[in-house]
């Protein structure tokens, strides 16, 4: 039988409409991802919450409001909890020991930014050896500029889902992952 954890990334206030860095569309993210950590909790698996701090940056500030977890995907009771301070939720932090231990094989990835920590995390999970799923529209990320381009939100949000797909791991819509 396949041990799983839901992986929930960086859902913190930062990234809400009057945060430092506010997301396209965070709260269709939010809610679905409250669907997959509901769904999680009723089966059984395994739900860990990674939390992003930046010391020395304007934003994801130790011990601000910003990097506190939003209340609809918080921590219950019992729930690890892990801090990172990369795009990587693996790099120098415990989340590959916590899921060793607990023998997990398949990780499912929610949480923000797709074209960040999203990508960083599923590729990582991805090299780690995992089974890899990423709840695509549980995820959010914003409109990015490159050599004075602007790039949608839901264009670089697309692209990156298109290149997780296609050599690191599924990606399916909220919909989809709960009726399995």
């Amino acid at each position: 039988m396949t041990k799983r954890a839901i992986v929930v990334v960086d859902l913190q206030n930062e990234y809400l409409p009057d945060g430092k860095l506010p997301l396209h569309e965070v709260g269709r993210a939010i809610d679905n991802a409250a669907k997959v950590i509901e769904d999680a909790r009723a089966k059984g698996d395994q739900v860990i919450h990674i939390r992003h701090e930046q010391p020395g940056a304007p934003f994801f500030v130790p011990g601000t409001e910003g990097v506190e977890i939003i209340p609809t995907a918080a921590p219950q009771p019992g729930e690890t909890v892990i801090v990172k301070n990369h795009p990587n939720s693996f790099r120098d932090t415990e989340l590959k020991q916590v899921l060793d231990k607990q023998d997990i094989s398949e990780v499912v990835i929610v949480g923000a930014m797709s074209h960040m920590c999203i990508g960083a995390t599923a590729r990582a999970a991805t090299d780690h050896g995992y089974t890899t799923t990423i709840v695509q529209d549980a995820c959010a990320t914003m409109d990015l500029e490159f050599d004075g381009v602007r790039v949608p939100a839901k264009q670089v949000h697309a692209a990156n889902m298109a290149a997780l797909a296609f050599a690191h791991g599924e990606v399916v819509g909220t919909s989809e992952f709960l009726s399995r």
